[in-house]
């Protein structure tokens, strides 16, 4: 296992932002992550658990404490079954249960980070969630000091949201099992309209795997959603915030100020959540309070591409980050009374 001491964090991360780990550990199995976090723990070091690092916002100072960056592999497909290590690409897997003719995750494509970081925010997108596939989660159990397989209905998921990331000191995640469809080479059915039209077809049609993928990669891509180390629209963390969920009488509270600002014609997105709530598009809330693509004057921007991504322009600090997402935060919330939740992890600072 390598041991580095002050440790570039910055690298790790997708936005290239935070400063040094008083100590970085790489742990390339299982039973190096499981001896990394006992022997942590046992210590009373503090620990961060990076992946990809597609999910985190380091503060400058860095953190004080053992960094451990989890690069296992293992990819093991046995007929529709899917077993990935925590450290597995995970967009790289997608990639190979389409060329395995199996649908399920095809709608993930160009995700980055890694897979172990999946069921912890339940990552979704473009009409799919990784809580409509996932069957185990393997993690190990700082709480109890063993591993442990916690089946889909003991997760907790929910939008953006799991058992994992509501109790982000306890559970280390090692392996995730899927079960995926053999569908003759197609799609699971297609639920997201932008998908759906960029294909030509309809909501709930099935569209050959590779198809499905590509249409994923480019219409991310146009987004500024595709890693490009060249791409500085790139350098983030993908979605900065999520769709806000709101309660019947805060939805007729936010049309009121919609209709006030806007003018009465104008309607905003709206989408049936659980227990009669209304999810709301944050994009379009951004927009629509004035943060426009390309917002900022600084080395912190929004994106060029689109209006949900923060970006690192390639001279910026955590702080410059922040600084604009608590802007948007606080026009939003001006300008409609919804508070929008960050979707990255923060660490050593908050907005």
């Amino acid at each position: 296992m390598q041991e580095l001491h002050d440790a570039p964090l910055a690298p790790l991360t997708t936005f290239r932002l935070g400063g040094p780990a008083a100590r970085l550990l790489t742990a390339t199995t299982d039973a190096e992550v499981i001896a990394a976090v006992r022997e942590t723990d046992a210590s009373g070091t503090p620990l961060l658990v990076i992946g990809g690092g597609s999910n985190l916002v380091i503060g400058d100072k860095g953190f004080d404490g053992t960094a451990l960056r989890i690069a296992t592999k293992g990819f093991e497909l046995s007929g529709t079954s899917l077993e990935l290590a925590a450290g597995e690409v995970w967009t790289d897997a997608v990639a190979r249960t389409v060329e395995a003719g199996l649908a399920g995750i095809e709608c993930l494509a160009g995700i980055p980070g890694s897979a172990g970081a999946t069921p912890i925010q339940n990552v979704g997108a473009y009409g799919q969630e990784v809580s409509s596939t996932i069957t185990e989660v393997v993690a190990y159990d700082r709480r109890t000091q063993e591993t442990v397989t916690i089946p889909n209905t003991e997760c907790g998921f929910s939008y953006r949201h799991s058992r994992f990331k509501a109790e982000p000191d306890r559970f280390v995640v090692l392996r995730v099992r899927f079960e995926l469809e053999e569908a003759d080479g197609l799609s699971a059915p297609l639920k997201y309209p932008e998908t759906a039209r960029a294909m030509g077809v309809e909501q709930g049609d099935r569209v050959p795997l590779p198809a499905a993928r590509e249409t994923v990669l480019r219409l991310r891509a146009g987004k500024g959603m595709v890693l490009d180390a060249e791409d500085h629209d790139t350098w983030s963390a993908g979605s900065f915030f999520t769709n806000p969920i709101l309660e019947p009488a805060a939805f007729q509270e936010f049309l009121g100020r919609v209709h006030d600002r806007l003018g009465p014609d104008v309607t905003p997105p709206a989408f049936p959540a659980e227990d009669g709530r209304t999810k709301t598009s944050a994009a379009w809330l951004i927009d629509r309070a004035g943060f426009t693509k390309g917002y900022g004057s600084g080395p912190a921007r929004i994106s060029t591409k689109h209006t949900l991504a923060l970006t690192n322009r390639g001279a910026a600090t955590t702080e410059d980050l922040l600084a604009l997402a608590r802007e948007v935060v606080a026009g939003v919330h001006e300008a409609f009374g919804v508070t929008l939740v960050n979707e990255p992890v923060t660490v050593g600072v908050s907005l």
